[in-house]
């Protein structure tokens, strides 16, 4: 998963990001509030540990932002030394999915994150085969389904429909999408994603009549999006 930390204390960034990478999560810090929204019209985070005292703005200020005008999927755990039983409320409250008091050893930090992560995110891993309308996709045999027909799909091509799938509505970015389907950090050629999405929306049949389409973000990533009665939440 992509972590995102803000703070303006790098020993802070340092301590909580090492073991988040050894848990095998991608980490990036941050030292204001300014440059984490700069990079979240860049880019897609999983989760953000966000500090309340920052530079040039508060964490609440910060977490509203974000809940309000960014994105409401986003997990979000308030990293502060702010203890007080009101400031705690009000945060969750705001939107926070959990409240973090420092300092806090690395492994409950570690094991906070991927509690949200796990709530955040129920149907990871849980499920063999995945139902979105008239598509089936089987984890296991990485083979995709519509209706009757089975449809040939490369392993990249699988996973990332998948993930479009599985984040229906949420825009990703193309930094999140190359790192996870391909474990790259930008080292990849730009056409190497938009060929595979152009792949499977030939492949699967993805266009409004069928029920679904991926939407190009321009200077972003791409989006699934849904349409009709099952598009209802």
């Amino acid at each position: 998963m992509r972590i995102a930390v803000v703070d303006d204390d790098e020993s802070v960034i340092e301590f909580v990001c090492a073991p988040l990478g050894v848990a095998g999560h991608g980490c990036s810090g941050f030292r204001t509030g300014a440059a984490l929204l700069a990079a979240l019209r860049r880019e897609t985070f999983d989760l953000i540990l966000l500090d309340w005292n920052l530079p040039d703005s508060s964490g609440m200020e910060l977490l509203r932002s974000i809940r309000e005008a960014v994105s409401r999927s986003t997990a979000i755990i308030m990293l502060t030394s702010r203890s007080d039983k009101d400031d705690v409320a009000a945060a969750l409250h705001a939107g926070a999915d959990d409240y973090v008091v420092k300092p806090e050893s690395a492994a409950v930090i570690v094991a906070r994150v991927e509690a949200v992560l796990r709530r955040a995110m129920p149907m990871a891993a849980q499920q063999r085969l995945l139902h979105f309308g008239n598509y089936t996709f089987d984890r296991l045999t990485e083979h995709v389904r519509v209706g009757e027909e089975e449809v040939s799909l490369s392993a990249k091509e699988f996973h990332l429909a998948l993930m479009l799938f599985e984040n229906m509505h949420r825009a990703l970015s193309r930094g999140y999408l190359l790192e996870t389907i391909w474990q790259s950090s930008g080292d990849l050629p730009t056409r190497t994603l938009d060929m595979h999405v152009s792949r499977i929306r030939t492949k699967l049949n993805l266009t409004p009549e069928n029920g679904y389409r991926v939407v190009a973000i321009s200077g972003y990533g791409y989006r699934m999006e849904r349409f009709g009665a099952e598009g209802q939440e």
